[in-house]
């Protein structure tokens, strides 16, 4: 089997879901894969690994539509340090949107930094309601999807992949409506604190 780098592109990439999902790939993938975060310090390090492998994997949440930040510089560095041999890209992306569609934009961002940096694009696959899903008696559906899209990469066999919660969308909003303003309350901060545009 291949080797595949697994990069975390979170801003939090330790205590990230992300984390999880590359772990839970990796788990699927085996002894091959290799995680390892992307930091404003470590991008040479992780362009030097590029060498060693077929496959990269990208698993990132979604951040205002787009690619994170450090991911995003991560890319760019990749643009004028690229490998002598380009290894195929997938992507995992999850967003705290029910909707996995939520995702497309940042996914056609990768899809056009891999054409126009020459990496051949492999399998994508986005996780809607991709931070309560791990938390849920639905983590077998993101498992599942997730196994499935490492067997596509193992077998060279590209896919686009998607999973959620099965939940109406008024389910869902008012299920998380509960969550935050329960996760507030530990913090003292109110609910109609949090509707304000004063809350950080």
């Amino acid at each position: 089997m291949e080797r595949v780098l697994i990069l975390n592109g979170s801003p939090r990439a330790p205590r990230s879901n992300s984390k999880r999902y590359g772990e839970i790939f990796a788990a699927c993938y085996g002894e091959n894969a290799e995680i390892c975060p992307v930091t404003r310090g470590n991008h040479q390090e992780l362009r030097d690994k590029l060498d060693g492998v077929s496959h990269l994997l990208f698993v990132f949440p979604l951040y205002a539509d787009a690619i994170p930040v450090p991911l995003l510089d991560f890319l760019k560095f990749l643009e004028d340090h690229p490998p002598q041999k380009r290894p195929a890209v997938s992507v995992l992306i999850n967003c705290g949107f029910l909707e996995p569609q939520q995702n497309e934009i940042a996914l056609e961002m990768m899809r056009l930094f891999c054409r126009q940096n020459r990496y051949p694009f492999a399998s994508s696959l986005s996780i809607g309601s991709g931070e309560a899903i791990l938390n849920s008696p639905f983590r077998f559906l993101a498992a599942r999807k997730i196994k499935r899209f490492a067997r596509s990469i193992a077998r060279g066999t590209p896919q686009t992949l998607s999973v959620t919660m099965p939940l109406t969308k008024k389910w869902f909003v008012a299920a998380s409506t509960s969550y935050w303003v329960k996760y507030g309350a530990r913090w003292g901060t109110t609910q109609a604190q949090m509707q304000t545009m004063e809350i950080q």
